[in-house]
């Protein structure tokens, strides 16, 4: 459906205001960078306006410098910031997804003494979880090395910027497809398919969020965790910063990871370059300098 059909069903948009002009697209991206430090080039432009268009419809209004305005207004502020952030950012993530990740902290991080000391919880953040397969395919990992280790604990925290994305983590609910890379038995142990043969959705067990806390947390925040991690998964999201703003976020969420703690990226990311308190072990996976 294009912009003006959209339009049509809405008598009170101006269809010949239904643009995102220049100047309201430069004042809406430089507040995106300045509050959540994403680079919105020009080239989203049309894509800003796309994802806005329904916001805009749904608040009855009639222009972007409408909307614009009560973003930046004090209400605005109050009630609109995080159903704006929800549009603006893309989530697309999968069970599994970068499968060398995981086969790397089972066969070497998770048997690693020195990660693993004996009576010590075992800590993991999640930074830009999405919708949750992230830490759940992060939680199934960690209760297979469990089954065969009784005495290992862990702990998964998970955090995103977009509460629509948490919502969605906190239920666990996905469509079947999303498991189609699953081996079998993961399949049959750890998702649990909807009864009804219409509805092709699965459901996460319970034991995989039974040691999982899920949270807001906006990584251009001054946060602090009360614990040192083990381990951080921060994929796929350095893509939306500029490199500057990139070694900056890298940076504060190396202060919670552990002297010899391990740090993954996407891989279509690089901090080459960058001065940061890691060492590169293998393709997109590093670790924090004793």
């Amino acid at each position: 459906m294009n912009s003006n059909s959209i339009l049509q069903n809405n008598p009170d948009f101006d269809c010949f205001k239904a643009q995102l002009s220049e100047k309201d697209f430069a004042d809406i991206s430089k507040f995106i960078y300045a509050q959540f430090g994403i680079k919105m080039p020009p080239i989203k432009r049309v894509m800003l306006q796309g994802r806005l268009l329904k916001r805009i419809r749904e608040l009855k209004m009639t222009s972007f410098t409408e909307y614009k305005e009560y973003l930046f207004s004090k209400e605005g502020q109050d009630k609109e910031i995080l159903q704006f952030l929800n549009v603006v950012t893309t989530n697309k993530t999968d069970f599994f997804r970068e499968p060398v990740h995981f086969n790397f902290l089972n066969d070497a991080v998770l048997p690693d003494e020195k990660i693993q000391k004996p009576g010590e919880t075992f800590r993991i953040w999640s930074a830009g979880c999405s919708s949750g397969e992230e830490p759940y395919t992060i939680s199934i990992v960690l209760n297979e090395f469990h089954k065969n280790n009784p005495a290992f604990r862990f702990d998964i925290t998970a955090t995103d910027i977009s509460s629509q994305m948490l919502d969605i983590a906190v239920k666990g609910i996905y469509a079947a497809s999303k498991i189609d890379g699953v081996p079998l038995e993961m399949k049959k142990k750890y998702f649990l398919k909807s009864k009804d043969p219409a509805n092709q959705t699965i459901k996460v067990n319970r034991i995989l969020q039974a040691n999982l806390t899920l949270s807001y947390l906006n990584l251009m925040d001054n946060y602090s965790f009360p614990n040192e991690f083990d381990v951080i998964f921060c994929r796929n999201v350095l893509i939306y910063f500029d490199r500057e703003t990139q070694e900056k976020v890298i940076r504060q969420i190396c202060t919670q990871l552990k002297p010899g703690g391990y740090f993954f990226i996407g891989h279509s990311e690089s901090i080459s370059g960058m001065n940061l308190p890691l060492e590169h072990i293998k393709p997109t996976i590093f670790r924090k300098n004793n």
